[in-house]
């Protein structure tokens, strides 16, 4: 892709006026891990292999989406992405975009992929960990694989992945009673810490309100051993609200989706592992992208696609309203 090609974009937009330029990109719904909060313990019905994009089919996306409506970020995400065989070679395919191009993983293994990744050409990653007590995650997880998560993030490091983000998913009675742990971590490791309010994706749909722990009482228990100030740019489409530590030891961030969703801000479209478009991640209706692909579509229809099923981005996922509707997919199967 020539810079030329990058200029000559045509900005993509929603009927409420918001620019769309960030691709979520699920390689698999396989995960290592059984989280409470996710699935059973024993697992999904797992898509077989010929439902999954091909790598050629995912960079032809990406393609589309980086020279015809100028993307500027793309994440790889799962289940856990990380279980994809040669994941770097994907990365590989997209670099030559000039996009930026980041991974969400549960961090087992990093350890073993971290510097091929980065060689590739990713630029940053986002490390799922909810727990920094060994009993506890395992509880949570299923697995005992804390020692694995921690060498992840040490590997990441190591590699140049920068920034590192560890995302914890918080709930009430569960791990609420870790954040301020977690801050501390962030802080000594100079690792940005990123706390989310646990959402209706649960594959067993036990997930209620009052499960959520809001971010403003996170920041609250933060604040009241390291003090904060605001930080998070006026305008920044980036879910996260970011506070800064008035020490100036690194940040926080909260993600807020039950109870300030960032709706109005979203500039973000996903990808299911196999191929379905959803432009919001409760969406309840899902365009076929893989279809397309694999029915010989031209790069113009694929566009088309994209473009039409943008258009028709809904205003907000109306979580505590009496209209809200859970999606049928859960978060492993949509893409994190």
């Amino acid at each position: 892709m020539t810079a030329l090609a990058v200029e000559e974009a045509t900005a993509l937009f929603d009927s409420y006026g918001r620019r769309v330029r960030d691709l979520r990109i699920s390689v698999t719904d396989k995960c290592n891990f059984r989280c409470t909060y996710c699935m059973p313990e024993e697992g999904l019905a797992w898509l077989p292999s010929s439902e999954l994009l091909t790598f050629e089919e995912i960079t032809r996306i990406a393609e589309v989406c980086a020279v015809r409506y100028g993307f500027e970020a793309f994440r790889l995400t799962g289940g856990e992405p990380l279980l994809r065989p040669r994941l770097s070679e994907l990365v590989a395919s997209m670099s030559v975009l000039g996009v930026d191009i980041a991974l969400t993983t549960n961090g087992t293994g990093l350890a073993r992929q971290a510097g091929g990744l980065a060689a590739a050409g990713l630029s940053r990653v986002n490390i799922s960990c909810d727990s920094l007590r060994p009993d506890r995650f395992a509880e949570m997880t299923r697995r005992d694989d804390l020692h694995r998560v921690l060498a992840g993030i040490d590997a990441a490091a190591a590699a140049g992945l920068q920034p590192i983000k560890v995302n914890v998913v918080v709930m009430r009675g569960v791990n609420d009673d870790e954040v301020v742990d977690f801050a501390r971590f962030g802080r000594e490791r100079g690792i940005d810490i990123r706390f989310i309010e646990f959402m209706p994706l649960d594959a067993d749909g036990s997930w209620t309100p009052d499960t959520v722990v809001p971010s403003a009482e996170i920041i609250a228990a933060i604040g009241g051993v390291f003090p904060l100030k605001r930080s998070h740019p006026v305008g920044d489409p980036a879910p996260a609200h970011v506070w800064s530590y008035e020490d100036g030891a690194g940040t926080v961030g909260v993600i807020p989706s039950v109870t300030e969703p960032f709706c109005g801000d979203c500039d973000r479209i996903r990808i299911t592992a196999d191929g379905q478009l959803r432009t919001c991640l409760f969406s309840l209706d899902e365009t076929d992208l893989r279809g397309l692909l694999r029915s010989g579509a031209t790069d113009d229809e694929l566009a088309g696609a994209i473009a039409t099923a943008v258009a028709g981005k809904w205003e907000g996922h109306r979580i505590g309203q009496v209209s809200f509707k859970r999606p049928r997919r859960s978060m492993s199967q949509i893409g994190g």
